[in-house]
């Protein structure tokens, strides 16, 4: 189980011991591509890190032509400049010695996180980021928040300082008591908390950048920069899940301040605030951003530089799976939810081997497997690159309902139906229940039962065994007329009980309940 560091009340330790091996079945049924989603969303995210390191570095080169050029000039900001590099490497350095030790809890001694085996391993990340003894969470926490605030320090520009603190803020909604580093690491699956730590090394990258820029812009750009006139495109973030805002700066490097490019996007003139783009992004896929900026030049010459960014929209998650773990169960409806990482729910379809598929709506389907024992096998499709591909197949057992629990129906003190289910009971509660019930309600599914008979024992004052049979799933008049009869303290059975569930199957109740009147 995931380490908190929160005290934890004496009831919730026996609810997490009773709940271990639940956790731990649910844990090895994370499908394999599932965990191969985050793979690929890391993979774009480091190679997006990569290009912008590689961007930083073109400017620190420019930094040193400059230095060598003018130093009385540029000296203060060269310095200001080794400073962010000195700062960014280091905090880049720690957030990679966290993957390689996440990496080896999970994997062992040889682990190589950029080639994860145990992707699933729920404990790793926990253990490494929120170990009460060596947990180096907060550690991380105070970096971030360290570097962040001595980056911002560095940009004058109110607009960019904003960008800045958002791409790497650490505030997190407390409604449920949880802080940073608990959201982003409690029971994280270890491919998930790498490729976490792989997109926060993107926004460090992408912050130094912003900062390089900035000190860039502070030497006069007449005297040394001259002919290094290019359009940026400055994203937020190049990844963006599907409701959310992709936000791009659109600026051209080393231009007259005096002077306002003209911005075209899609052969359209666009008016923006502080070269501020943003749009709502409501569909799945890769897209390009693209245009041009126009800046009339010293001799009167119109200085056009075309620009082009490459983003991608992904949905909030990328998962195929069965909502009640990796079992279905026959003659049951079971939900199940599809997704295809990237495709459009539209273009997402699947069929089933063994039973029956029936889509509800938009990534959401009722599989009813046919038979007991024989596995159940569900394939997903798209068909977003033209004809219809095959994505994925995935193999569930198929299993009988299990034995529901009986209950009588009674309404509580403020008269909200309740389901008492043995023990002790006021009398006039007792008679004003008319029937016996049977549901399968243990957290995970809720599946009512109709109980076709049961049966009363009493005892009388000799000790001898009173059976009396129910009216279906009713109390008869026999038994209500003995639950009057009952004085305080005296106890009688319900057993025998027969109930059939929505696969059809009738079955006799294993448990009975003991009733004793207060």
């Amino acid at each position: 189980m995931a380490i908190k560091k929160r005290p934890v009340s004496p009831r919730q330790k026996m609810i997490n011991l009773m709940y271990v091996v639940l956790m731990a079945m649910l844990a090895l049924n994370v499908s394999p591509e599932v965990l191969d989603g985050f793979t690929l969303i890391d993979e774009s995210i480091q190679r997006t890190t990569e290009n912008t390191s590689l961007e930083n570095e073109v400017l620190y080169t420019e930094f040193k032509k400059l230095m060598k050029a003018n130093p009385a000039k540029v000296e203060r900001w060269y310095r200001k400049a080794m400073e962010v590099k000195m700062m960014s490497d280091s905090i880049f350095g720690f957030t990679d010695s966290l993957k390689k030790e996440i990496a080896i809890k999970a994997d062992g001694k040889d682990a190589d996180f950029t080639d994860l085996h145990n992707k699933e391993d729920l404990e790793a990340a926990a253990q490494v980021m929120l170990s009460p003894s060596y947990g180096k969470g907060h550690d991380l926490f105070d970096a971030v928040n360290s570097y962040r605030n001595k980056m911002m320090l560095l940009v004058e520009d109110p607009a960019k300082r904003r960008l800045l603190e958002a791409s790497l803020s650490t505030e997190v909604d407390s409604t449920d008591g949880r802080n940073w580093e608990e959201k982003m690491f409690e029971s994280m699956p270890a491919t998930a908390a790498i490729t976490f730590l792989n997109k926060l090394q993107g926004d460090i990258r992408y912050a130094e950048g912003e900062v390089l820029h900035a000190l860039m812009n502070n030497i006069d750009d007449k005297d040394i920069r001259v002919n290094a006139l290019n359009a940026f495109v400055i994203p937020n973030a190049q990844t963006i899940v599907r409701g959310n805002k992709f936000s791009a700066n659109i600026v051209m490097a080393a231009i007259d301040t005096t002077q306002v490019p003209d911005i075209y996007i899609g052969d359209e003139k666009v008016n923006l605030v502080n070269g501020l783009y943003e749009m709502v992004c409501n569909r799945t896929g890769d897209f390009t951003l693209s245009g041009w900026m126009e800046l009339v030049g010293a001799g009167g010459e119109k200085i056009r530089r075309d620009f082009s960014q490459k983003y991608s929209v992904v949905d909030p998650t990328a998962t195929v799976s069965a909502d009640l773990m990796n079992v279905l169960y026959a003659g049951y409806d079971n939900p199940v939810s599809i997704s295809v990482p990237g495709v459009p729910l539209t273009k997402v379809s699947a069929s089933m081997e063994g039973g029956s598929l029936t889509q509800t709506a938009a990534g959401k389907y009722i599989a009813k497997p046919s038979k007991v024992g024989q596995n159940a096998k569900i394939k997903v499709f798209s068909s977003a690159n033209g004809p219809q591909q095959q994505m994925a197949e995935y193999t569930f057992k198929v299993r009988k309902l299990p034995e529901p629990s009986p209950y009588i129906r009674i309404s509580d003190e403020k008269g909200n139906a309740d389901r008492y289910r043995g023990g002790n009971i006021a009398k006039t509660r007792l008679l004003t229940a008319e029937k016996i019930g049977a549901a399968i309600d243990d957290g995970i599914l809720d599946v009512p039962f109709k109980v076709l008979s049961f049966e009363t024992v009493f005892f009388d004052g000799r000790g001898n065994a009173v059976p009396m049979t129910s009216d279906g799933d009713r109390f008869s008049t026999r038994q209500l007329e003995a639950f009057r009869k009952l004085s305080r303290s005296r106890r009688f059975y319900i057993s025998h009980i027969t109930a059939i569930g929505p696969d059809g199957l009738e079955r006799k109740l294993s448990t009975s309940m003991e009733v004793i009147v207060k």
